[in-house]
């Protein structure tokens, strides 16, 4: 089986709307290996307001989304959807 590929966007430091358009453009480069389960995208921010932002325009494209807060900044992880899990039931615990 093939080692699932992680794609890395560092946004420390960017403010919002710029983490979201960003890693919307990112992201559509990146469509095909995440939808189909070849990769995740894992997005590295400090700006608390993206760890909203962008976790609710990722659902709405239908990917499952994790925020996870790490020191000093937060890891967004956008995937696949699998299991039968619901995009909005990966969103549990996510910072407020």
């Amino acid at each position: 089986m093939k080692e699932k590929r992680i794609i890395v966007q560092d946004l420390r430091g960017q403010i919002c709307p710029a983490c979201l358009l960003i890693t919307l453009r990112n992201l559509n480069e990146q469509q095909a290996g995440i939808k189909g389960g070849q990769a995740e995208f894992h997005i590295l921010t400090d700006n608390r307001h993206s760890t909203t932002t962008i976790p609710n325009a990722v659902i709405n494209m239908g990917y499952a989304v994790d925020v996870r807060k790490e020191h000093g900044h937060y890891r967004i992880v956008i995937a696949q959807i699998t299991g039968g899990h619901t995009p909005q039931s990966q969103l549990d615990g996510r910072p407020a």
